[in-house]
């Protein structure tokens, strides 16, 4: 029951709102593209597919188009949609030949932009490549990147790229400088959807879980007293008699030896005087035990059981902690010479801190398949 429930509230969480399905949904095409007169466009929406067919002249520099969607509300005039609660669109894109096209938006800033001219709102984008078979895309909306050249004309400070999803005036298509030029091209964008999360989904199966399981809790305890209480009066019934102390489970004098030791080096592996001469003041443990101890219980010696440690840590660090240089972390576990840690750390992970920091970080950036 609480797996189909968290099965159908997570699928119903993750929300798609069809572009073109929105029943106050209207807008006009708007194309561009540059001005060199050799340079043809033919764009249309044909069955909620936005199409273009051109071809780049051989003669400009900088050849381009581009189609665009500008929003209209029920009266014709310019509308601005809030897209603030979807977190990516997605769409189908084919194009022939094989290129990359720029997918953007036009975003209405309220400081900068006016509201006749285009070219004053933002158009944060993104690229992807495409081909005849086409291929499925989605888009981080709040990931894409404001052109450079538009911060630039506006004179803005090189690291103002932000934008607001909240106004959006345009979903537009254009070329990029790796399209083909002097040939016949066809570019298809189809089932636009934006993605949205609906949390309510999610409260609800939080609280879900917390009651059932609270109530599976209730009820486990409760049928575990029933079954105490019947083995206690099964033995009254056989008249077992009752003892006047039960012995308690005292621990060896190794047992103790041995928690001391590994509790002493949980807590003080980073500091860098640990060494086996504090270990056996700290813990009574002649030496020699030390290492046979670690040895039958760990599988390695004081100096490598203390590096596993350290290294372990040292890892978490790396990852967590992405500030720190790898001098800093080095010190943070223990290490007072970090060309010594790095030596360790390859030989624990067949790769440097460094490496080893840049291959967690690639893997962070890579989408889920």
């Amino acid at each position: 029951m609480s797996t189909l429930t968290g099965y159908i509230c997570v699928s119903r969480s993750h929300h798609r709102v069809p572009l073109f399905g929105q029943a106050d949904f209207s807008w006009q095409l708007r194309t561009h593209k540059g001005n060199d007169a050799t340079t043809s466009l033919d764009a249309r929406v044909d069955a909620a597919r936005l199409i273009m067919e051109f071809a780049l002249s051989r003669s400009s520099s900088k050849p381009y188009v581009s189609s665009g969607l500008l929003f209209r509300d029920s009266n014709g005039k310019p509308a601005l949609l809030d897209w603030s609660r979807f977190g990516k669109i997605s769409f189908e894109a084919r194009c022939l030949p094989a290129g990359t096209i720029r997918i953007s938006l036009t975003t209405f800033d309220d400081k900068l932009s006016k509201v006749d001219d285009l070219m004053t709102y933002r158009s944060p984008s993104a690229y992807i490549n495409c081909d005849q078979d086409g291929a499925h895309a989605e888009l981080d909306l709040a990931h894409l990147t404001v052109p450079q050249w538009w911060v630039d004309s506006n004179k803005l400070n090189p690291s103002d790229l932000g934008y607001s999803l909240a106004k959006v005036a345009q979903f537009e298509v254009g070329t990029s400088t790796a399209s083909g030029v002097g040939i016949p091209s066809r570019i298809e964008i189809a089932n636009i959807e934006m993605h949205e999360r609906k949390y309510g989904y999610l409260y609800f199966l939080a609280a879900f879980l917390t009651v059932a399981w609270a109530g599976f809790g209730f009820w486990f305890v409760r049928q575990y007293a029933v079954v105490l209480a019947n083995d206690l009066h099964a033995r009254m019934q056989k008249e077992v008699p009752l003892v006047a102390y039960q012995q308690l489970a005292l621990e060896t004098h190794q047992e103790k030896g041995k928690s001391a030791i590994l509790r002493l080096l949980a807590t003080r592996y980073a500091d860098p005087g640990l060494d086996l001469e504090t270990v056996v003041t700290e813990t009574g443990v002649n030496r020699n035990k030390v290492n046979d101890i670690l040895k039958a219980e760990i599988g390695c010696t004081f100096i490598g059981y203390v590096n596993k440690l350290r290294l372990t840590e040292a890892s978490r660090l790396l990852v967590e902690n992405t500030g720190a240089s790898i001098a800093e972390v080095a010190y943070s576990v223990g290490y007072r010479n970090s060309s010594y840690f790095i030596k360790l750390f390859k030989q624990e992970y067949q790769c440097t801190p460094k490496a080893f920091r840049d291959a967690c970080k690639k893997d962070a950036r890579e989408p889920a398949r």
